[in-house]
């Protein structure tokens, strides 16, 4: 956490909390451990944030909004092509896999809170739903055949790969993920201009 050091008490404090709820897990790090690691003290860190739950809810939406950028970056680098975004998604997913082995962060923050009515819980719902959306969109405009069930499965074999690197390793199935995803693509009917 050396690097967080010259942050904001906020921005330390968020940065911090992801980083023990993506190693450790939600419920398994409280704010003491937060506040230490942080290098602040509790009350600093109540200062910014009423609860833990609150804590929870603005790193869900840190996530949310990081992810919301890889689309916008996806699109500023393949304008008016949606299936070179939809490639360049299999590629980030690629990248993810193997630089990643605790997975998805939101996916996992997902798990990790098991009451349905957590507010965190509506951050991560909504993210997921626009970057589904987002992508069934691309599908469409990338005139695949079946495009919602294309984005779906794709999005299911990306979400797999990544809890298959946490069980299975590196060199398990999530290895053949790029491969799976581009056949997927091949066989919707995206080959053609690729």
């Amino acid at each position: 956490m050396d690097g967080t050091v010259a942050l904001r008490p906020r921005e330390r404090i968020v940065a911090t909390a992801r980083d023990l709820f993506r190693r450790h897990g939600i419920r398994a790090v409280g704010v003491d451990a937060i506040a230490e690691a942080a290098r602040t003290n509790k009350m600093t860190l109540y200062r910014h944030f009423r609860s833990k739950d609150e804590l929870i809810v603005e790193c869900m939406q840190r996530a949310v909004d990081e992810s919301n950028l890889w689309w916008d970056q996806f699109d500023a680098e393949h304008p008016d092509d949606p299936l070179g975004q939809i490639k360049a998604w299999i590629e980030r997913g690629a990248e993810c896999i193997g630089a990643d082995e605790r997975g998805c962060e939101m996916a996992t923050a997902a798990i990790d809170l098991a009451a349905d009515d957590h507010p965190a819980r509506r951050v991560i719902e909504a993210g997921k739903k626009l970057h589904r959306d987002r992508f069934v969109d691309l599908c469409v405009r990338a005139g695949l055949v079946k495009p919602e069930l294309v984005a779906d499965t794709l999005w299911l074999l990306l979400e797999g790969a990544r809890i298959s690197r946490q069980s299975a390793g590196a060199e398990g199935p999530s290895a053949h993920f790029k491969r799976m995803a581009e056949a997927m693509i091949t066989a919707a009917g995206g080959g053609r201009a690729g």
